[in-house]
């Protein structure tokens, strides 16, 4: 009697994963890996190159960290969560842990509102000296509001008793990123300025999807705290997540983000990988979401005119404001700092 043969355990949560999971991830790290050599390069083309390519790295990685957050990448949870803190520490966002992350990210969809345990508006209006300086610093396009909220997460468990747990790692994280900083900065000067650079242009691109996805609530709690009832219902879930796609006529460009801009479809059916989405969006609202005629989706130009017009009122703004209806419905949405999954913990 021949021996019985022992499936091999799946690695990618869907077979069907595993060439578009591998492609994306090997693109995130050895292209956030190789970006350093480039920005380290004499040839002013390569830094330039270098700029791009990290930055699209890094984008890539946060938004692989909201697959594994939601359990779409690989088959186990300990996989998921192995990858997702290798993609934080990418996208810069590794001094909270990868189940912090999540276990915020999934609230969010559980309540169908927009959940963060501190208010950087709060900070502000108590120093009237560093909102202005960070409303002059967004009126010159450095995302200063976002640095702040990035910043909290650093600083928040030296100065705060009930963070004071998170402080070994964001101790030790800052020994381990800072010590591979000044490496970098020991062989380049200019490789470092253009991370900088990149970096900042990270947060420009996470800030302009997170913030026109919702018009939902807003509340700051603590990671367990309870939402004040009663809990919005899934009609007004759907009926306040918006579609930001960079193009409707050749939705091949949306895979540029992972397809995060499909806001609607992932509302829809949270755990659908991303390169499902599409594919979704067509089979859950027809050709809702293909159209930049359609209310889901929030025209590409219309927003990035509101994202520049509104840079500045964004930044202590408590309303994001409500999209209008037919041609440029989308000036009165004045869209959301504090969002990203990467910085609500």
């Amino acid at each position: 009697m021949s021996a019985s043969v022992i499936p091999r355990p799946a690695v990618f949560r869907e077979q069907e994963g595993l060439v578009p999971n591998t492609i994306m991830l090997l693109w995130t790290s050895l292209g956030w890996l190789g970006s350093f050599a480039l920005m380290g390069a004499h040839a002013v083309v390569l830094n330039v190159l270098g700029v791009v390519l990290c930055t699209h790295s890094m984008v890539l990685a946060a938004y692989l960290i909201h697959e594994a957050a939601h359990q779409s990448l690989f088959a186990t949870a300990s996989a998921n969560r192995r990858i997702g803190e290798w993609l934080s520490f990418i996208a810069g966002g590794s001094y909270a842990s990868f189940e912090r992350i999540r276990h915020m990210h999934i609230r969010h969809h559980r309540d169908r509102v927009d959940l963060a345990t501190f208010d950087g508006k709060v900070l502000m209006r108590r120093y009237p000296l560093l909102r202005r300086a960070i409303e002059i610093a967004e009126w010159a396009y450095v995302p200063a509001a976002e640095i702040l909220l990035h910043l909290q997460v650093i600083y928040r468990p030296m100065l705060v008793r009930a963070q004071r747990q998170h402080l070994p790692r964001v101790l030790a994280m800052l020994l381990l990123r800072g010590s591979m900083l000044i490496a970098l900065a020991l062989w380049s000067v200019k490789a470092i300025v253009l991370y900088a650079l990149a970096y900042g242009l990270l947060l420009h691109v996470l800030n302009f999807f997170d913030a026109f996805h919702h018009t939902f609530d807003q509340h700051f709690v603590e990671p367990d705290q309870p939402i004040p009832a009663p809990r919005p219902d899934r009609s007004f879930e759907m009926a306040n997540t918006y579609s930001n796609l960079l193009s409707a006529r050749w939705p091949w460009l949306n895979v540029l983000v992972l397809n995060f801009c499909y806001h609607n479809a992932h509302h829809e059916r949270p755990s659908a990988p991303w390169y499902r989405l599409p594919g979704l969006n067509r089979s859950i609202c027809g050709d809702i979401g293909q159209s930049d005629s359609d209310d889901a989706v929030m025209p590409l130009r219309e927003l990035l005119y509101t994202w520049h017009r509104n840079r500045v009122r964004r930044v202590c703004c408590d309303d994001y404001g409500l999209p209008g209806e037919g041609r440029r419905r989308a000036d009165s949405f004045i869209g959301a700092h504090g969002v990203s999954f990467l910085t609500v913990v």
